[in-house]
C-alpha cells in the first residue's frame, strides 16, 4: 500500500511505527551508511592525513590515525621536486584535446545512427557494442604494435598527444550514449527543419546539439576524468619525461621520492577531478538521466 506521500517502499510507515520496527531501520541504515563511508571515504582520508605526515610516521606500524606534526611543507616539496606545473598542463592538453575529438566524432557517429540511419547502421551499432565486452588489458598489446607503426603511413605516435587521443575517439559507450539521447528528440522538429530547407549538418548544428547540453557535458567529464586518470597506456606510448601525464609522473618520481612526498602529490592530482565532479555533479546526474523531451 502506498504510504501518504504516494511514494511506495519496501517497509511500510505502520510497520516502522509498530513495536521495533522503527528502531530496527534506523540502526541499519545508520550502519550501511557508516560502512561505505568508511569504504569511500577511508583512502581519501589516509592519503590527505598521510601528506602532512613525517617520512617516519607515514611508514610506521600501525599506521597512525592523526598527523603527530602536521607538515604542510610536503605540498610545497611535491610541487617542485617533481615537476607538477609541467605534468598537469601535459594532462590538461591531452584532456582537452580528448574532448573535443570525442565531441566531433562521437557525436556525429551518433547522429548518423540514430536520425540519418544509413544501411548496416544497427549492424555497425551492435559491432560497437560488442567491443565493451572486451577487456581492455586484452587490446593493449595491438593498439600499442599499431602506435608504434601506424598502418599505411608507417609512422609512430610515440610521445605524440595522438597516441592518447586516436584510441579515445571511437569510445563505444559515448557513442550508444548519446545515441540513446538522440532517440528522444521528436522526429517532428528534424522533419520541420527538412521542410524548411535544412540540411543534415545544418540540423544537427542548429536544433540537436543545443539541445544536447547535458548529454554532451557528461561526455566531455567522462573524458576529462578518463584522461586524468589513465595510466597505463599513457606510460607505455608517453616514455619521453617531456610528455608525461600526471599518474605517470608522479609514479617515475616515486622510487627516489620520499613516500610523505608522493602522496601529497598524489592529492594535489587528485583536486582537480574532485572539484570537476562537485561543480558539475547537477550535469552529471540530468545528462545521465534526461531520455526524453517534453512537450
Amino acid at each position: 500500500m502506498a504510504s501518504d506521500s504516494g511514494t511506495r517502499t519496501l517497509i511500510s510507515q505502520a510497520q516502522l511505527q509498530r513495536g521495533k520496527g522503527k528502531f530496527v531501520y534506523w540502526t541499519l541504515l545508520g550502519l550501511t551508511v557508516l560502512i561505505f563511508t568508511l569504504v569511500f571515504i577511508g583512502p581519501l582520508y589516509w592519503m590527505v592525513t598521510g601528506a602532512l605526515k613525517s617520512g617516519q610516521e607515514i611508514a610506521q606500524t600501525p599506521p597512525s590515525l592523526f598527523p603527530q606534526h602536521p607538515e604542510t611543507k610536503n605540498y610545497a616539496d611535491a610541487w617542485s621536486n617533481l615537476n607538477l606545473a609541467k605534468l598537469m598542463f601535459n594532462t590538461f592538453y591531452y584532456a582537452v584535446g580528448a574532448v573535443f575529438f570525442q565531441l566531433v566524432f562521437d557525436t556525429a557517429a551518433a547522429y548518423a545512427l540514430s536520425k540519418l540511419r544509413p544501411i548496416f547502421g544497427n549492424v555497425v551499432l551492435a559491432l560497437m557494442l560488442a567491443t565493451l565486452m572486451i577487456p581492455a588489458m586484452v587490446v593493449i598489446v595491438p593498439q600499442y604494435v599499431t602506435a608504434i607503426d601506424l598502418p599505411f603511413v608507417h609512422a609512430s605516435l610515440l610521445d605524440s598527444p595522438w597516441a592518447i587521443w586516436l584510441p579515445l575517439v571511437a569510445n563505444a559507450f559515448n557513442i550508444f550514449l548519446l545515441k540513446r539521447f538522440f532517440d528522444s528528440i521528436p522526429e517532428d522538429l528534424i522533419a520541420a527543419a527538412m521542410v524548411d530547407g535544412a540540411s543534415p549538418l545544418r540540423t544537427l548544428w542548429s536544433i540537436i546539439l543545443p539541445m544536447s547540453r547535458p548529454i554532451l557535458g557528461v561526455v566531455s567529464i567522462f573524458a576529462v576524468t578518463y584522461v586524468w586518470k589513465d595510466f597505463l597506456w599513457p606510460k607505455l606510448v608517453m616514455p619521453s619525461p617531456e610528455t608525461r601525464t600526471l599518474s605517470v609522473g608522479i609514479y617515475a618520481f616515486s622510487g627516489g621520492t620520499p613516500m610523505n612526498v608522493v602522496v601529497a602529490a598524489s592529492v594535489i592530482a587528485a583536486i582537480p577531478t574532485v572539484v570537476i565532479f562537485l561543480i558539475f555533479q547537477r550535469n552529471i546526474m540530468s545528462g545521465l538521466t534526461a531520455g526524453s523531451v517534453k512537450g
